[in-house]
């Protein structure tokens, strides 16, 4: 069988568990309608980053669930750095320690912690962490020369204090930030009254870009947007995209080792110990060839570098990957 030719990031997760029940999180098994299958072990999880390796990762995110989770994380993604990749740690902050910076620090990882608001932070989160603990941890991040990102997801909920929440982020020492709204997926599902309209969705893109304009720094959003509600060009510190990157940019491998197209999606397609038939599975070639895009999109003239929005997220709310994004249909 010919051997596949992947994206260049992969994004790995870890672990089911994780130690918050965000209310945003758009991880698949927390809709309960994804299987929950036995996790890889240390020796697996090497093997799977060799075979990736080999067909053309360079860049490995390293998340959950909780990837701190997960036991041997530190051996699997040690394994990872010395193939060659350059690696990523996304974690909520709970279980940060001493230690993981570090390793983050010896190993150049780039560490990106969330941060869901300041006053909102335990409604989005339902843990007892301390919004403060968070901070501090990108502050010692920072001491330390960690490259660090500070993910927010915006809802309706914390909207009104974004500014704040990305202001005290990079004032910690954050040296980007990762801007996500809320999408159904996951938990999220259970959250819908909590996703933001076309208003408020500029309003969140048009404060963190005058948050990044005053700090003089730069940050992205990401997931992609419909282009007929924004204009990229608007933002000078805030790159956006219109464009889906699911299996041509990046991908998905899930804890118990089955590839999706991106961390959005329900569908399992192949389990790593067949990653070559991705090359011939017809879900994989409706984002490698672009077989996604809405009906009601066809005669738009922008099609060339939009997407329509998440079609993930379509497909989760609307059953096909051709439906509306969600926020097109929400007032």
């Amino acid at each position: 069988m010919k051997r596949i030719k992947l994206p260049q990031t992969a994004v790995l997760e870890m672990t089911y568990r994780c130690n918050h029940r965000c209310v945003f999180c758009s991880c698949a098994w927390f809709a309960g309608r994804y299987e929950i299958l036995p996790e890889l072990d240390i020796l697996q999880w090497r093997t799977v980053i060799n075979m990736l390796r080999e067909r053309g990762v360079t860049i490995m995110s390293f998340t959950g669930g909780e990837p701190l989770l997960k036991e041997g994380l530190f051996e699997i993604m040690t394994h990872a750095i010395k193939s060659g990749v350059h690696i990523h740690l996304l974690s909520n902050g709970c279980a940060m320690s001493d230690e993981v910076l570090q390793f983050c620090s010896v190993h150049q990882v780039q560490l990106s912690m969330s941060l869901p608001g300041l006053t909102t932070f335990s409604e989005h989160t339902d843990s007892n962490t301390q919004v403060e603990n968070i901070l501090s941890w990108f502050k010692k991040a920072h001491e330390l020369g960690i490259t660090t990102v500070a993910g927010i997801t915006v809802t309706k909920r914390n909207l009104p204090e974004l500014f704040e929440t990305a202001a005290e982020a990079l004032l910690a020492g954050a040296d980007t930030i990762l801007l996500n709204r809320f999408m159904p997926g996951g938990r999220g599902l259970f959250y819908r009254n909590w996703e933001l309209n076309h208003w408020e969705l500029l309003e969140m893109l048009e404060t963190v870009e005058e948050v990044l304009k005053i700090a003089n720094r730069y940050g992205s959003v990401g997931t992609e947007l419909p282009r007929c509600l924004i204009d990229p060009s608007k933002y000078k510190h805030l790159r956006t995209s219109t464009n889906c990157n699911a299996a041509t940019h990046f991908f998905a491998v899930d804890p118990s080792g089955y590839v999706r197209v991106c961390n959005h999606s329900e569908v399992r397609l192949v389990h790593w110990k067949e990653l070559d038939k991705l090359i011939d599975h017809e879900y994989w070639k409706i984002f490698t060839q672009r077989k996604f895009i809405p009906l009601s999109c066809m005669h738009c003239e922008l099609t060339f570098c939009c997407a329509g929005g998440c079609r993930e997220a379509a497909h989760i709310v609307g059953g096909q990957v051709e439906s509306p994004d969600p926020l097109l249909l929400i007032v």
